[in-house]
């Protein structure tokens, strides 16, 4: 017997400080010319304010910018905490060299020409990590746009970018330097503060993960945002976003979500799992809202910029215009908010406010004549409402009507219950910015259209619920492990990358999945005894490792009732076969009990060069790569994440009963998820496995075919 292995926790980064709150600073490339990158790093520093020392360095110039500066790092009057290299490639690795040897602390390398370009740049950024190591330097980048910390006590803007974003609650880690200077651009222009931001470029040191690990601790952080092409170490992603999910919310922008890129594989699971599978996967395992862009990533974090978090999806809309009223009805409802009728307290408070054509109801619509004294009393009732958790006011400008009284009334509203977040829309030219800011400042995201409300309240909402449950718990179960290692082993030894079906179907038993009896059979001289000993009706498959899907070639035969039908059967199958696939292999026919009834599911395993072994659930039998109606986690799982698996798929309903069918035991489908996972962690050598179907009845499960996959 055994136990499952326990994942190594993820190895803590030593102290960032010296690199995102620096006391002093060099800029190694800075010059006078306006062009220069340097030099604009240099300006940024000085122009908005950085708290700390700042030394340019250039061994042609005097000074910069109006500040002395130095021919040599070595010749400063103080060790610096961080060094800027804004130098050519080619100068680069020296004067990492020098920057050791005037004991700088840290790097934030911005020059270019490193892996990204690949050829002798890989060897380039070999050979670069070598000497930050040799000193024991922390790196961000090479080619990275820079680091900003607009936090007032440390004010330093150490990028190339134009602009700085106002202070406030995000975080923001960029692989993109383009990218970077977009979403700075857009959080000036939509007032969403931002705490830190930082490019890493290339990453071949620090690292996303390194900086999600600092901003766990830091309360300036309040919502972390990511934009990633890929997540280095996506095992220590996990192991890290899992943790911290629970105290603040991370947002993701992944990039590369086509399957373009996807492989072909021999197994249904091998086939749907891609690599933005896995990452969805993980992402959702780790409890982390994916955007499907900057601007959803923005609409998210303007939501986290409420005060308090919704207490449950019940909602209510106020608009003074049908058309918005209804386009936010219907975004609420697609993004899972729930409209909830107004108490009947609530209808006679505002029935008396408004005229008769006025929709007393939710959402309500007070038409175009609504008032500021309209808004704050209709929204005054709205949040008094104990049905009620979160309110989103729609304003249309109207001829006559300020935007700013009307957002005053907002605020003013918001006061009576600061327990209870609203998220205001605001449909204007350009959003209405004055009020916008107004209510940007009152703690109140304000958004242009009702669509990108309902995304970040539907955010909120996510997070609060994925924060309120209890952490993952992997319980190993008590498995036979050496079983299991001896049929994998008799069969590398042997040289074969697939399983016989027999054996897939005891790898299983030994890792306490149900299984249908079977029995292979090499021969006719065996099949009448065996068939008796299985029992009728039976099941007749071909057993052959050239062919996958067997009923293709006419290699499955069901509801053999007798022995004559069953060796009747075995003749046609052989005929039939060897037309349809002459060159084939046939080692015989496996015989299984027929299993009658139940709803066809399936369970299995893929292992990612990255992300390591994942596990799928679906809707199985015939359809499973035509209808894609699966889901995957990344191994090992508890029983609570295996049963979001089963309520993930579209067709969970199937599960639960229809037209009068009962439910299928899906604590019993979640525990055979639970123990596929212990047995890809404790057998890496399998590649592919397959379940399907998994036939799931009222009270139990059963595996009726299986189809294993190793290394060899």
């Amino acid at each position: 017997m055994s136990t499952a292995a326990t994942p190594a926790a993820p190895k803590a980064r030593e102290d960032l400080t010296p690199l995102l709150a620096p006391k002093s600073i060099a800029v190694i490339g800075a010059s006078r010319r306006e062009s220069n990158m340097g030099r604009q790093i240099l300006y940024n520093l000085i122009h908005y304010g950085f708290t700390g020392s700042v030394y340019p360095v250039n061994p042609h110039s005097p000074s910069i910018c109006s500040v002395k500066a130095y021919p040599h790092i070595g010749e400063l009057p103080e060790a610096v905490d961080v060094a800027i290299v804004v130098v050519p490639k080619e100068h680069v690795i020296q004067t990492i060299e020098e920057c050791g040897q005037a004991k700088a602390k840290g790097l934030i390398v911005i020059s270019a020409g490193f892996r990204e370009v690949g050829g002798e740049g890989v060897g380039r950024e070999a050979q670069l990590m070598e000497t930050v190591r040799k000193y024991g330097l922390g790196m961000i980048g090479p080619n990275c746009m820079g680091v900003i910390n607009a936090d007032p006590a440390v004010a330093m803007n150490a990028t190339f970018a134009p602009t700085m974003p106002p202070f406030g609650h995000a975080a923001f880690v960029s692989q993109s330097g383009a990218l970077g200077l977009s979403v700075l651009d857009y959080a000036r222009a939509y007032g969403i503060g931002i705490s830190q931001f930082v490019s890493i470029g290339n990453s071949p040191d620090v690292d996303s993960n390194d900086l999600i690990e600092r901003w766990e601790t830091d309360d300036a952080v309040k919502v972390i945002l990511m934009y990633v092409e890929n997540f280095g170490d996506p095992r220590r992603f996990l192991s890290l976003a899992q943790r911290i999910t629970k105290k603040k919310p991370i947002i993701v922008v992944k990039s590369g979500r086509s399957r373009a890129g996807a492989r072909a594989a021999s197994s249904h699971t091998g086939a749907l799992a891609t690599s933005d599978v896995a990452v969805d996967a993980m992402l959702a395992q780790a409890g982390v809202l994916r955007a499907s862009s900057v601007e959803d990533l923005f609409d998210m974090a303007m939501g986290f910029g409420v005060k308090t978090p919704p207490r449950s999806r019940r909602t209510a809309l106020l608009t003074n215009a049908g058309g918005p009223g209804i386009l936010a009805a219907d975004a609420m409802e697609a993004h899972g908010l729930e409209l909830v009728e107004l108490s009947p307290q609530t209808v006679e408070a505002l029935r008396p406010l408004f005229p008769p054509e006025a929709s007393i109801r939710n959402p309500l619509d007070m038409i175009a004549s609504a008032t500021p004294a309209g808004y704050k009393a209709a929204l005054t009732a709205f949040l008094q409402d104990p049905a009620i958790d979160a309110v989103v006011p729609i304003f249309v400008p109207p001829f006559g009507v300020k935007q700013e009284d009307v957002c005053e009334a907002i605020v003013s509203a918001a006061q009576t219950a600061p327990d209870k977040p609203m998220l205001a829309v605001l449909m204007g030219l350009e959003g209405l910015p004055q009020g916008r800011a107004e209510l940007h400042e009152a703690g109140m995201p304000a958004y242009i259209f009702p669509e990108s409300a309902a995304r970040a309240l539907n955010a909120l909402n996510r997070w609060r619920e994925w924060a309120a449950r209890e952490p993952a718990r992997i319980v190993p179960r008590a498995v036979d492990r050496d079983r299991a290692a001896k049929i994998l082993g008799t069969a590398r030894h042997e040289k074969r990358e697939q399983l016989w079906q027999v054996e897939a179907i005891e790898l299983l038993r030994a890792y306490g999945i149900p299984v249908a009896e079977t029995r292979f059979v090499a021969g006719p001289t065996e099949l009448a005894a065996d068939g008796a000993a299985v029992g009728y009706p039976l099941a007749m498959k071909l057993a052959s490792p050239d062919i996958t899907h067997k009923t293709d070639v006419g290699g499955v035969r069901l509801g053999i009732a007798d022995e004559a039908a069953l060796l009747a059967a075995y003749g046609e199958m052989m005929t039939l076969v060897k037309a349809k696939a002459p060159k084939a292999r046939i080692d015989g026919v496996v015989l299984q009990k027929m299993v009658s009834g139940g709803r066809e599911t399936i369970a299995g395993i893929a292992r990612d060069a990255a992300f390591g072994a994942q596990l799928m659930f679906g809707l199985g039998g015939v359809f499973v790569e035509a209808l894609s109606d699966v889901v995957f986690r990344i191994a090992p799982v508890d029983a609570a994440q295996a049963m979001d698996m089963l309520t993930g798929i579209r067709g969970a309903k199937v599960l639960d009963g229809v037209r009068g069918a009962p439910p299928v035991a899906k604590d019993q489908i979640a525990e055979v998820i639970v123990r596929l996972g212990q047995l890809a962690m404790e057998h890496p050598e399998i590649a592919e496995l397959d379940i399907n179907p998994l036939l799931a009845f009222e009270h139990g499960v059963m595996a009726v075919d299986a189809r294993v996959r190793i290394e060899v």
